[in-house]
């Protein structure tokens, strides 16, 4: 376990690495569907997906957590330093940026609000280390839901910008702007 926070309503939100060989066929599961096609891995077979994150797991600056609730697997996490990763050669990069990925695939009894739930708790969790002092954000400039979501939650969209496999809509959330719109702070 790498991090844990009760989330009112929900239920008590865990963050646990991602152990590609345990866990590929529930993320193959997830990542094809149509759905999360903005994933970018709709065409990815099995053995792709287990070495993706086995790759991903190597890297001492990326790392994936499954999201659990009350021990229900229901998302993917993704956190980057984005000076190791092509986004970082995009924008300027400043000290105390991190960058995340996420994708929510839960149940039927998690479908109603998860996203508005789980957010704020993912951003404690990077905000934990006080050196983080922005979260950065790039989805595909056509996820008009994710767009929405990252408005909703205080994220100041940025400047568009040409990724590897997409069109990417850069947004950042600053430590500042989270504390001032979430007063409990970064406990969790």
């Amino acid at each position: 376990m790498i991090y844990q926070q009760q989330i009112p309503v929900l239920g008590e939100l865990t963050l646990v690495a991602v152990e590609p060989d345990r866990h590929a066929e529930l993320l193959h599961g997830w990542v094809t569907q149509p759905r999360n096609s903005f994933w970018g891995m709709g065409s990815h077979g099995l053995d792709e997906v287990r070495e993706t994150y086995a790759f991903l797991d190597g890297l001492d600056t990326h790392h994936a957590y499954l999201i659990l609730l009350d021990g229900e697997p229901v998302g993917l996490f993704q956190t980057y330093q984005p000076e190791a990763d092509p986004v970082g050669e995009r924008y300027p990069v400043q000290p105390g940026d991190v960058g995340m990925h996420l994708l929510l695939s839960p149940s039927r009894r998690y479908a109603c609000g998860l996203t508005t739930a789980v957010g704020p708790a993912l951003v404690r969790f990077l905000l934990r280390d006080p050196a983080v002092q922005r979260i950065v954000v790039e989805p595909d400039v056509r996820n008009e839901a994710a767009l929405r979501r990252l408005r909703a939650e205080g994220f100041v969209l940025a400047s568009e910008i040409d990724m590897p496999d997409k069109r990417a809509q850069l947004a950042f959330l600053t430590r500042h702007r989270f504390e001032t719109d979430h007063p409990a702070g970064v406990a969790g």
